[in-house]
Order: structure tokens, then sequence, then C-alpha cells
């Protein structure tokens, strides 16, 4: 049994302990739901990111001195073909038209054009024109479909 003097201590702490555990409870929630809503709107943009293919600065400045002098408007094309030294590997050419299963990304007046089989390799890739000492080219600076590749990263592997 209970001493009077515990059963007073318990009489005095239990709404104190009552109080504390609904303010958790109410912060809890609120911090819950705030974070679930800013998830949600963080993987919403991810999914956008995830669903296209962006192009660097440096890529759409390139494009556009490659259209200068020309009388008809080219596009990026970036194509993903079977070979190189890790398995696939991107071929990039300048085009004209389109085809009815082409996506095409834009930015800044400037088109990137890819296939949808090729699409399905790098849908959130970044496309970038790097100059090199030994080379200019443009290349995938990032592909979240790839999971190695070689080092002048003009091929990859295909996460399974």
């Amino acid at each position: 049994m209970l001493s009077s003097s515990s059963s007073s201590m318990i009489r005095r702490v239990v709404p104190f302990l009552t109080t504390r555990i609904r303010q958790n409870y109410r912060l809890l929630n609120s911090s819950a739901s705030s974070a679930l809503s800013q998830s949600q709107s963080q993987s919403l943009s991810q999914v956008e990111a995830l669903d296209s293919v962006v192009m660097t600065e440096n890529c759409v400045r390139r494009i556009k001195e490659l259209q200068t002098g020309e009388h008809k408007e080219k596009m990026l094309r970036l194509s993903v073909e079977a070979g190189g030294c890790s398995g696939f590997q991107y071929e990039f050419s300048l085009d004209d038209k389109t085809n009815s299963d082409d996506r095409i990304f834009e930015r800044d007046g400037v088109k990137l054009v890819v296939d949808n089989i090729s699409f399905d390799f790098v849908k959130g890739a970044t496309v970038d024109y790097v100059e090199e000492l030994i080379r200019s080219a443009f290349q995938v600076s990032t592909n979240p479909s790839a999971v190695g590749g070689c080092s002048c990263k003009s091929s990859f592997m295909v996460k399974l």
C-alpha cells in the first residue's frame, strides 16, 4: 500500500505529467504534419526533376554558338546505344527534325531531344558541355540511372 505522503506526491505530479504529455503530443503532431507536407513537396520536385533531362548553362551556351550562322534551328539529340567500355554509351548529334516518339526539353530557347527508349536510361540526367585539354564535348555529367562508367563519361552501366 501507498503511504499518505506518496499518495499526495502522486496527486501533485500527475496533473503536471499529464499536461507535459499533451504538450508533447501536440508538438509532435504539428511537427510531423509540417515535416510530411515538406517532404511531399520535396518529393514532388524530385519526381519532376527525375522525369526530365536538364541542360547546364555551358550546354545551352555552346548550342547557341553552334546555331549562329545556321539557317535552320538545330537541336541537340541525346541517344543511348549499346556498346562502349561499360555497356551503354551516350551519342550526341545536332538535328533539325523531331520524331513522334521524341521528348523535347527546353531551356533558354535551346532544345534537347531524347527518344523514348533512350529516355528510360537518362531520366533525371544533366547534360553539360565540357572543355578540357584533350577534348571539348557534350557529356552527361550526372545520371541517376547509371551505377558506373568510364572515366571519359561517354559510357555507363545501368542500375538493375
